[in-house]
């Protein structure tokens, strides 16, 4: 009976002691760090080393229980630099991190700045049409292309290793730009706003051991971007002529015309929609509650 009355005290005693404010914001931090950190490993090499390091503490376990002193003392050194350890093991995961919240454009974070969502989803739409149309005869051809849309991250490192050309777009342009006699053929172009903004830009390559040894370097480059940024990325294959589509690290190889238009359209407007719906949410909130305070007075 005694213990539970102390552990009763004990939980009354920690909320009595919850600040809400800064504890909240404490637990709010906590999620967004190990939900973004859960994003990073998907996919990635991280789970084989997350099961090396819980392979390696189970059998410094059993070392401790058997007193196996010298692969005790081999092992506590070990574990005791574990920060370390770590920080070198998953430093590109780290630096991910760190770059993600770098290329973070400030109208992210802003919850009024916006663009007028009719004019924004028609140019989008249009854009993304015209390159679906470009695709399919690119595809036809087996001419190989890389697109680049950007979406919150600014993309503007990249689009400095190119030629800035902040054109509308038209399959035309589209095609035209990767036509193999074309001196930006080689390198990707970037979408900015439904407009075609940039051509011949340099891709990072991505690090991943693991990609198939088929995937050509377009495949690769695409990959890197969508690693390195939120942008999605489309490649059409110059041997086999396919379409492929990188997004979040991920590559979803060989879709057709209907599906590369939906998946751009889902990612370039709706998910811009909703962001914009809910900004649009919250300044009215504030517009009501000005109101009030205005006919109180």
């Amino acid at each position: 009976m005694g213990t539970i009355s102390s552990y009763f005290d004990k939980v009354v005693g920690a909320l009595m002691s919850f600040n809400f404010m800064s504890d909240l914001l404490d637990i709010l931090l906590v999620a967004i760090v190990i939900y973004e950190t859960i994003k990073l490993m998907r996919g990635s090499r991280t789970f084989q080393l997350i099961k090396g390091i819980a392979f390696l503490a189970v059998i410094y376990i059993l070392v401790k229980v058997f007193q196996m002193e010298a692969s005790e003392y081999l092992l506590s050194v070990l574990f005791e630099n574990a920060l370390i350890i770590l920080v070198v093991l998953f430093s590109p995961e780290l630096r991910k991190i760190l770059e993600r919240f770098g290329r973070q454009s400030i109208k992210g974070f802003s919850l009024f700045n916006f663009k007028n969502g009719i004019d924004y989803e028609k140019t989008v739409t249009n854009t993304v049409n015209n390159f679906c149309k470009a695709s399919v005869d690119m595809s036809e051809t087996k001419t190989g292309a890389l697109v680049v849309f950007e979406k919150d991250a600014p993309l503007q490192d990249i689009i400095n290793t190119g030629t800035v050309l902040d054109a509308q777009s038209s399959s035309e342009l589209f095609n035209g730009l990767f036509f193999k006699n074309s001196a930006l053929h080689d390198g990707a172009v970037v979408v900015r706003d439904g407009r075609i903004y940039a051509a011949g830009c340099i891709l990072p390559l991505t690090q991943n051991s693991s990609l198939d040894s088929e995937l050509g370097t377009r495949h690769r480059a695409a990959i890197g971007m969508s690693e390195h940024s939120d942008a999605v990325v489309v490649v059409v294959s110059e041997e086999t002529g396919y379409v492929s589509v990188a997004k979040n690290g991920e590559l979803i190889r060989n879709v057709t015309n209907g599906n590369l238009r939906e998946i751009l359209l889902s990612e370039l407007v709706v998910s811009k929609e909703k962001s914009n719906n809910d900004k649009n949410k919250v300044k009215k909130l504030f517009r009501k509650k000005d109101g009030g305070d205005n006919d109180e007075k």
